[in-house]
């Protein structure tokens, strides 16, 4: 009798699956997300912490919650002051009295949240506990998020200061606009003497210590230098200093954070903010412009894209503004970009940059000067920020081998002005990065 030999069969559990292409797995590879580490034999076991920046801006923000089945909006009311009464009263007579002027503020909430899913096999193979990375990477994110929410709100105020220009000889010059902002435009103590003295004219209060000013340390840099500076650890009272004050200065507690707004020079094409002009204009000019930098055909595509979609793309080429009306692929010499009018005048090695800072391709700091109840943040009771952890073999018939775990975050969360005049946001550079730094 012959005897048969029965092959065994493999089945592949993956013929049919739907795939998410957001999942964690020990084979995902894409350039910023790459987990494959994890599964090498040897392997460092000291993990290395992300360094976290301080996070300020919802600190010195008014609480406002909105309570749960009322609605998403919010309304702050203010109470404008009346005038003095110095008008002396007549005996008898009921004078007109007077009105309450109210001025209504308004906000609304949104909801913003972000999520990771991971396998089975990367979550039971992998070296470190990835559900507690995972919890952290994502904690990390949602406070970053919550943070530049209120930042942004609060950068957008209508109460500026530029500081001025510091001179060789130790004179200064004023500057009117943000394209006029040069790494020469420095934060010093004038400015924020000058910048207090707003504050306490219209009798905003400070904090307790004094105003707030939020730094950037790269504005740390240029200001701790100065000899009128006091630094924290000369403080009478060490326990009073805040969670990243770095000293103080004419009132005002400075709190240092790397979130704090910088505004750095617009995109010319997708990843590209600066360069220099290869080829020099002459006094007649030209409309095109050559940058000593390769621009690829996708940036380039992209670009007239957007151009061609209505988007205004504007430059500074040597200082003077531009309209990019096209974009060119090429090398250093051969890219161009076209533009509405001839520009004249300007060297070889001069500065090409986006538009939106300085127009040399200077970044431009937003100091912010705080007192009391300049503005509030506001969320849904019971919708703030929330973890949300899903364990493997909860998904229902979305998961139906149990592979998938998943882990998120979520929260309601709207910033106001309230009163305007409670802040001051200080525009300058800095002399220690100014030149190279990018919007963050």
């Amino acid at each position: 009798m012959t005897q048969t030999t029965i092959q065994p069969k493999t089945l592949d559990l993956q013929l049919f699956a739907t795939t998410y292409p957001d999942t964690q797995t020990t084979l995902l590879n894409t350039p910023g997300n790459d987990m494959s580490p994890e599964m090498k034999t040897f392997y460092n076991k000291h993990l290395i912490q992300t360094a976290e920046p301080e996070l300020v801006y919802d600190r010195f923000a008014e609480q406002y919650p909105i309570p749960a089945h009322h609605g998403k909006t919010m309304e702050f009311r203010r109470f404008s002051p009346l005038k003095k009464a110095l008008t002396p009263l007549t005996e008898g007579v009921v004078p007109d009295g007077n009105k309450l002027n109210v001025t209504a503020v308004t906000v609304d909430v949104h909801q913003f949240g972000d999520f990771i899913r991971y396998t089975d096999v990367i979550d039971t193979a992998a070296i470190d506990n990835i559900a507690v990375q995972t919890g952290e990477v994502l904690g990390s994110q949602a406070g970053r998020t919550s943070d530049t929410i209120t930042r942004d709100v609060v950068c957008a105020g209508s109460c500026k200061l530029i500081a001025p220009a510091i001179n060789e000889d130790g004179s200064t010059t004023e500057t009117l606009t943000r394209a006029g902002i040069t790494v020469k435009n420095r934060l010093t103590p004038a400015v924020m003497r000058k910048a207090v003295n707003y504050l306490e004219r219209v009798n905003a209060k400070p904090f307790e210590g004094g105003y707030v000013a939020i730094i950037h340390p790269d504005t740390a840099c240029d200001v701790t230098g100065d000899p009128e500076w006091i630094e924290a650890h000369k403080y009478a009272s060490v326990e009073e200093i805040k969670a990243g004050e770095i000293g103080r200065l004419h009132n005002v507690r400075y709190v240092k954070s790397t979130e704090a707004k910088i505004i750095g020079p617009g995109e010319i094409v997708a990843g590209l903010t600066r360069t220099t002009l290869h080829t020099a204009l002459d006094t007649t000019g030209s409309t095109t412009i050559k940058p000593d930098t390769t621009i690829t055909a996708q940036q380039a595509a992209d670009a007239n894209a957007l151009i061609t979609g209505g988007a205004t793309v504007k430059v500074y080429v040597g200082g003077k503004e531009a309209t990019v009306t096209s974009v060119t692929a090429g090398a250093p010499g051969t890219a161009a970009l076209t533009v509405s009018a001839a520009v004249k005048s300007v060297a070889k090695g001069a500065v090409i940059c986006g538009y939106g800072a300085g127009a040399d391709g200077s970044a431009v700091y937003c100091t912010m000067l705080l007192a009391k109840r300049a503005y509030g943040t506001t969320s849904i009771q019971g919708l703030g920020l929330e973890h949300i952890f899903k364990n493997r073999g909860s998904g229902g018939t979305s998961d139906p081998l149990n592979q998938f775990s998943t882990q998120g975050w979520k929260m309601t969360k709207a910033a106001v002005r309230l009163v305007e005049e409670y802040m001051i946001r200080i525009e300058h550079s800095t002399e220690c990065m100014g030149a190279v730094a990018e919007s963050n």
